[in-house]
């Protein structure tokens, strides 16, 4: 299967996407630390095939960020092409129940998916989430209420969480995590 890779500026920084025939499978912060073993991953799972990914997928995941980083988009629709074990699959599918908005601890989403006493293989699977913002893994924080690991980031963790609680993000931070004025 080949695959065709596209970066999308942001408020907080540049996003990479990668797309298979499938779907979406990687969206990740341009420089953020593990992106090429993540990226080398989604290769050889998805190495084989001739097939061409859709192309009106970059431009519809572009017009989706457009609004989500406007605030006018709660939900993402396209498809997803998740590369993980079937563990992180069903970690990162419990990720897209979590309302816009909303926050779910790490204990949370391991009742979620009925494996309560799972909490640090479900912290651990939100780690290893390739498909950053749109499988919201920025909604998870600590049992203590406190912001834990992102990968792209505390900072932008916090950005993404004032966006969608309508709380005005710092322009500040925007600066600081190399984001552009607009979209």
């Amino acid at each position: 299967m080949s695959l065709v890779s596209h970066v999308y500026p942001t408020p907080i920084g540049a996003l990479r996407a990668v797309f298979s025939p499938r779907g979406l499978c990687l969206l990740e912060f341009v420089g953020q630390k593990g992106v090429e073993r993540e990226l080398a991953q989604v290769e050889a799972a998805r190495a084989g095939a001739p097939e061409r990914p859709d192309g009106a997928l970059i431009g519809r995941l572009g017009a989706q960020l457009g609004r989500y980083f406007a605030g006018r988009l709660r939900t993402f629709d396209v498809p997803l092409d998740l590369v993980g074990t079937p563990f992180q699959r069903s970690v990162w599918r419990a990720l897209l129940q979590i309302p816009y908005g909303k926050t779910w601890s790490y204990a949370e989403e391991a009742a979620f998916i009925g494996r309560p006493t799972a909490v640090r293989a479900v912290a651990a699977a939100n780690g290893s989430n390739k498909v950053s913002i749109v499988v919201p893994c920025h909604r998870v924080i600590g049992s203590n209420g406190k912001l834990t690991g992102y990968g792209g980031g505390l900072p932008r963790k916090e950005w993404l969480l004032d966006l969608e609680r309508g709380r005005e993000p710092s322009l500040f931070a925007t600066e600081a995590m190399g984001g552009v004025a607009n979209v």
